[in-house]
């Protein structure tokens, strides 16, 4: 199967392995410790005013949303593989944007997922609104993007390099 990029989560391989060995913690040591709690707290008595038993069950809720998410992450993940220089936007790249076309007024940001880059540059989505806007254009492009009060900004792309880390 053919991956797109809009699909693709870029990530180093040490935030990878990182991910991963959330991962196997979460799906192996951690849900056997909540069940524990769980079955501790059902001993406890009425489930209704068992606060330590909702409290567990909350966790479990969070902790298994969570494996969703990275097992899904994990799926889709490209891992230390750069994308081409040649200046189109995608995943991976570090953009520098102008807005509406004033080159005073420029940014600079990572399209990926949080969780590929350290925090020494700001991150979007390639989900994002600015992100989907974005994504596909080319140097030099226009792309406009919709703003959360639902008006459109417009953007010109000044530069897309792949990100080095």
């Amino acid at each position: 199967m053919t991956q797109t990029s809009e699909n693709v989560t870029w990530l180093t391989q040490e935030a990878y392995n990182q991910l991963k060995a959330e991962l196997e913690h979460l799906s192996g040591p951690a849900r056997t410790e909540i069940a524990v709690k769980i079955a501790a707290a059902r001993e406890e008595g009425d489930l209704r005013e068992n606060g330590g038993y909702h409290a567990a069950k909350e966790e479990q809720g969070k902790m298994e949303l969570r494996v969703r998410q990275l097992t899904q992450l994990l799926e889709h993940a490209k891992v230390g593989e750069a994308p081409a220089d040649d200046g189109v936007v995608e995943p991976g790249m570090v953009v520098t944007i102008a807005f509406d076309g004033d080159l005073d007024d420029t940014m600079t940001f990572l399209l990926a997922s949080r969780e590929y880059a350290s925090s020494d540059i700001e991150t979007y989505s390639p989900q994002s609104p600015l992100g989907t806007g974005v994504n596909g254009k080319r140097m030099g492009d226009d792309a406009e993007y919709e703003l959360p009060n639902g008006k459109t900004a417009t953007v010109k792309i000044l530069a897309a390099k792949p990100y080095t880390g």
